[in-house]
C-alpha cells in the first residue's frame, strides 16, 4: 500500500508541476490550444498515441475483444499501429499542418468553415463534437473503477473526482503544451507497464507456449462465431473473423476523423518533424495497442467465471482479474499505467471540446468580438464544465442500475462511429481534392451522426450485422468515403477562390520539393 500511494503522489505532483511550468506557453489562443504550433516530433507522437490508447482500451476493449476473439484480438492492435497510426501520419500529417496554417484554423469545425465556405458547417460540426465527446470522456473513468477499488478500497466516485481535479489543474494551467509534456511522461509509463504486465501474466501460466496451449484447450461455445471450432481462441483469426474486421476498421480508421487526434497534426512544429513522428507513433502503437490486445487474448484463462458465455460482472472485470496476483510493485505500476492512459486521453478530449465550443460556437455567434485573452479564459471555463459533466455521467453510470447504465454504455459505443462517420470523409477528401462540395460535406455529417443515433435508438430494426455499434460505426465511415465523391459529382461546384486559397501553399511546397 505504501508503494502504491507513494507512486501516485509522485505522479500527481509531477503532473501539477508540468501545468504550472507551461503557463508561459498558454497566454494566447494559438499557445493554449496548439502549443504555438511548435511541438516537436517526440512530444507530438506520444501525445497522439496516449490520446489514442486510453484505459477504455486497456481495461474495457482488451478484455471484451480478447474474450470474444482470443489471441486473434492482437490483429486489432496491429491494425491500430498500421492503419490508425502509420498511415494516418503519412496520409494526413503533412497536408493537415500546411492547410490548417494556410487557412488559419485551430479546430476541425473551423477547418470545415474555411475549407468549404460555410459558417453553418462549423456550428453543426462543433455541436456534433461536443455531444459525442461527452460519453467518450465519461467512459474513460470506467477503466479505473474496479482497479482502484481492488488496490485501495477507495469508492469509485472519489477516484473520478480526484482524476477530474488533477487533469483540470494541469490542462487549465498549461494548455496544449502541458498535455503534450504530460502525455510524453505518461506514454513512457504505459510502454514500461504493458511490457512488464504481459511478462508477469504469461509467466504465471507457463510462459507464452504454456499460455497458448491452455487457451487452445478452452471449449469454444457454438455462439462464439462462424469459425467456432476447437482451439479457435488460440488460432490466427479466431472464432469470428468478420466481426473482428469491423473492430479493426472502427478502432483504426476511426482515428482519421476524430477531432482530438487530428488536432495533433496542427501543432507539430514542421513538416520535417512529421517523418520522425510517424516512426515514433507507429512503434508506440505496436507496443501499447498490440500489447493490450495480446494480453486480452488470454482472457479465457484468467479464471473469470462466466454465465451463458459472458463474464460475471461484465467484460470490465476480465483484465483486473488477470492482474490480481501481480506483485505489489508491479500492481502499483499498473495503477499508474491505467491512470496515465485515462488522464492523457481525458486531457486531449477536454481541450478539443472546450476549444471547439469557444472558437467555433461562442466566438462570432454569441460573443461577436472576443479578445485573445477572453477566448483563453472562456476555453478554461468550458474545460471545467466539460470535466464536470463527464464526471457526473460517469458516477451516475456506476451508481445507477438497469436501463440507465445500458443506455449510457451504448451511447459511448456510438460516439466513435458518429464522430468519425461524420468527419472522416469530408476532412480526408478536403485535404486532397478541390472538387469536394459543401453539399457532400453536409451529407457525410448528417448520415454519419444520424445512422449512429438511429442505431442507438432503434438497434433491433437494423440488419443483424449492423446491430453492433462497432460494425455500424465502420459502415458509417466507409459509407461517407463513398457518398462524398458521388454527391460532389451531382451538386454545385465549390467556389474556386476558396479552394485555390486552401491549396495554394501545398502546391508551392510540393513544387519546391520537386
Amino acid at each position: 500500500m505504501v508503494i502504491k500511494v507513494l507512486l501516485l503522489v509522485v505522479f500527481f505532483v509531477l503532473m501539477v508541476g508540468i501545468g504550472i511550468y507551461c503557463r508561459k506557453n498558454a497566454t494566447d489562443v494559438n499557445g493554449f490550444v496548439l502549443g504555438g504550433r511548435s511541438v516537436g516530433p517526440w512530444l507530438t507522437a506520444f501525445a497522439y498515441g496516449t490520446s489514442y490508447f486510453s484505459a477504455v482500451i486497456f481495461i474495457g476493449y482488451a478484455g471484451q475483444f480478447g474474450w470474444k476473439y482470443g489471441i486473434a484480438s492482437t490483429w486489432i492492435g496491429i491494425g491500430n499501429a498500421i492503419l490508425g497510426s502509420l498511415l494516418a501520419w503519412v496520409v494526413l500529417g503533412r497536408r493537415t499542418r500546411i492547410m490548417t496554417q494556410t487557412l488559419g484554423t485551430s479546430t476541425m469545425p473551423e477547418f470545415f468553415e474555411k475549407r468549404y465556405g460555410s459558417k453553418a458547417l462549423k456550428v453543426v460540426a462543433s455541436a456534433i463534437t461536443f455531444i459525442f465527446l461527452i460519453p467518450y470522456t465519461a467512459s474513460l473513468y470506467n477503466g479505473l473503477s474496479r482497479l482502484f477499488e481492488m488496490a485501495f478500497g477507495i469508492d469509485y466516485m472519489w477516484c473520478v473526482i480526484g482524476m477530474s481535479v488533477l487533469t483540470g489543474i494541469y490542462v487549465i494551467a498549461g494548455g496544449y503544451m502541458a498535455t503534450a509534456i504530460s502525455d510524453f511522461i505518461q506514454g513512457i509509463i504505459m510502454l514500461v507497464g504493458i511490457v512488464a504486465v504481459i511478462g508477469a501474466v504469461l509467466s504465471s501460466h507457463g510462459g507464452f507456449i504454456g499460455s497458448l496451449n491452455e487457451l487452445a484447450a478452452v471449449p469454444v461455445p457454438e455462439t462464439a462465431g462462424p469459425a467456432a471450432s476447437p482451439g479457435a481462441f488460440a488460432s490466427m483469426f479466431g472464432p469470428d473473423p468478420l466481426n473482428l474486421l469491423g473492430v479493426v476498421i472502427l478502432t483504426s480508421l476511426g482515428t482519421w476523423g476524430l477531432p482530438q487526434m487530428v488536432q495533433k497534426f496542427y501543432a507539430i512544429k514542421s513538416e520535417k518533424a512529421i517523418s520522425r513522428g510517424t516512426i515514433i507513433s507507429t512503434i508506440f502503437a505496436v507496443i501499447v495497442a498490440g500489447g493490450c490486445y495480446f494480453l486480452g487474448g488470454f482472457a479465457r484463462i484468467s479464471g473469470v467465471e462466466a454465465v451463458d458465455g459472458v463474464p460475471v460482472g461484465g467484460f470490465d472485470t476480465v483484465i483486473p482479474k488477470m492482474l490480481e496476483g501481480l506483485p505489489n510493485i508491479l500492481m502499483a505500476v499498473v495503477i499508474v499505467l491505467v491512470l496515465s492512459a485515462s488522464m492523457s486521453t481525458l486531457s486531449s478530449l477536454v481541450l478539443a471540446s472546450s476549444s471547439t465550443l469557444t472558437l467555433d460556437f461562442v466566438k462570432g455567434n454569441i460573443a461577436k468580438n472576443m479578445t485573445e485573452k477572453k477566448q483563453v479564459s472562456v476555453t478554461r471555463v468550458f474545460i471545467v464544465v466539460f470535466i464536470v459533466i463527464s464526471a457526473v455521467i460517469a458516477i451516475f453510470q456506476h451508481k445507477a442500475q438497469g436501463g440507465a447504465v445500458a443506455f449510457i454504455a451504448q451511447l459511448m459505443g456510438v460516439s466513435w462511429g458518429a464522430l468519425a462517420g461524420a468527419f472522416l470523409a469530408p476532412f480526408l477528401y478536403g485535404l486532397y481534392a478541390k472538387w469536394v462540395t459543401k453539399a457532400a460535406c453536409w451529407v457525410s455529417m448528417i448520415f454519419g451522426a444520424g445512422i449512429m443515433i438511429a442505431n442507438l435508438l432503434f438497434r433491433s430494426s437494423f440488419p443483424v450485422l449492423l446491430q453492433s455499434p462497432i460494425n455500424c460505426g465502420a459502415f458509417a465511415m466507409i459509407s461517407g468515403l463513398i457518398l462524398v465523391p458521388i454527391v460532389s459529382l451531382i451538386t454545385k461546384k465549390p467556389d474556386k477562390a476558396i479552394t485555390d486559397k486552401a491549396f495554394d501553399d501545398i502546391k508551392k511546397r510540393l513544387a519546391e520539393e520537386a
